[in-house]
């Protein structure tokens, strides 16, 4: 028992070891991916602009390929998710671009909302806030403009 794991701690090390002489540090394995949530609870069309000028910037910055952005919205934030907001089509140009962007189905209930009333390229969440949370607890950096 005791030269099984002997054999097993020296096989870890070894792959650690194995790493660290590639440049590669063990970490990187485990998430080499940036991940970012972006709340937007205001209905303020200079608020979504920067948001969704920060996801641009992060996605030039980092490169689309190497970042999981999601913006999510709901309370007031909704807004600016209609088919027919002053926004709409830089919201579509983010999705097009790898963000996801998310309305929170609790706010739309409120607000007598329906899927039909929403720019067509927005995913959908039941709770905004708890989305966020849970984006939180998997990792990603949480940023509200």
């Amino acid at each position: 028992m005791m030269k099984q794991m002997h054999k097993t701690m020296g096989a870890l090390l070894g792959g650690l070891l194995l790493l660290g002489a590639m440049g590669m540090p063990a970490a990187s394995l485990a998430q080499d991916r940036a991940r970012m949530v972006i709340q937007v609870s205001d209905n303020d069309p200079a608020k979504w602009n920067l948001a969704l000028n920060n996801a641009k910037n992060i996605q030039k910055d980092i490169g689309k390929d190497r970042v999981d952005l999601e913006i999510v919205a709901y309370g007031p934030g909704i807004g600016m998710l209609k088919a027919e907001s002053e926004v709409a089509n830089r919201i579509q140009e983010a999705v097009d671009s790898g963000v996801q962007v998310m309305a929170c189905e609790n706010t739309m209930r409120n607000q007598k909302l329906n899927k039909a009333d929403m720019n067509a390229k927005v995913g959908y969440v039941s709770s905004g806030v708890v989305e966020i949370m849970q984006k939180q607890q998997q990792g990603y950096a949480y940023l509200r403009p």
